[in-house]
């Protein structure tokens, strides 16, 4: 009998495995859908050229979508269509804030490899100027692995090591989830990334266990929908240019 069995289960498996494949009869149309129609979105001449719908943050031309911590215009240099930070000049961030959003930014560390570790091209991105995303050398260069380039810093470190050396172009490609909030200020679903580094994933929809902490659990605290986008100076000449961001 447990012969019997035993070649009945493979015939079972395959006939059921057949029939799921078996187109039901009926009008194709049934399964059709006409509305609404997707919006027409023209794409970049490349992939790190902006869509028609996207906010271009930073063109190389001038910073007049940041502000510094402060409130007041950035103070960051502007030189050959990049913008670099001033170290000792504060952060900057964009005067419009965000929520959802894809996010395509480009940034380069001091092309002299100087300093070891966190000291080494330090800068971060700040969604919502909670959630980080690092920006470091990590060409050849060790530090923490949920600290290094690539990482949601200090909860999860990068699938793989992408960087370049130092004093070469990196992007970074983004989808970036906002957290939700219950009327009663509890968590309704985390905030959510996804990471392209150099067109190679380093962050897959990883959910953020709260806002960013240097030291300590990261917890969850109510926040607007929509919050700027900030950059960092963490004492490093790292440079960034091509910055564009699309709402969702």
């Amino acid at each position: 009998m447990k012969k019997i069995f035993s070649l009945l289960v493979p015939v079972i498996i395959l006939s059921a495995s057949t029939n799921a494949q078996v187109r039901v009869g009926g009008d194709p149309k049934l399964s059709e859908v006409w509305q609404p129609v997707p919006r027409v979105v023209a794409p970049g001449k490349t992939s790190q050229d902006p869509p028609s719908d996207a906010i271009v943050l930073f063109d190389g031309k001038d910073l007049s979508q940041w502000l510094d911590s402060a409130g007041a215009a950035a103070k960051w240099k502007l030189q050959d269509n990049y913008m670099q930070v001033v170290p000792k000049s504060g952060a900057i961030h964009t005067k419009r804030p965000f929520g959802d959003c894809q996010l395509h930014i480009e940034w380069a560390t001091p092309d002299t490899s100087r300093g070891e570790g966190q000291g080494r091209g330090n800068s971060w991105i700040f969604f919502m100027g909670l959630f980080e995303l690092q920006v470091l050398d990590n060409y050849h260069n060790r530090t923490y692995s949920n600290g290094q380039a690539g990482s949601i810093y200090k909860q999860s470190m990068p699938l793989v090591n992408v960087c370049r050396p130092p004093g070469e172009w990196q992007s970074y490609d983004v989808i970036f989830t906002a957290p939700r909030f219950n009327n009663d200020s509890t968590l309704k679903s985390p905030a959510r990334i996804t990471v392209f580094q150099n067109g190679v994933l380093v962050q897959n929809n990883f959910s953020l266990w709260g806002g960013t902490e240097y030291i300590g659990i990261p917890v969850y605290k109510m926040n607007a929908e929509k919050l700027p986008l900030a950059l960092q100076d963490h004492g490093n000449a790292v440079r960034y240019r091509n910055i564009w961001i699309r709402e969702l």
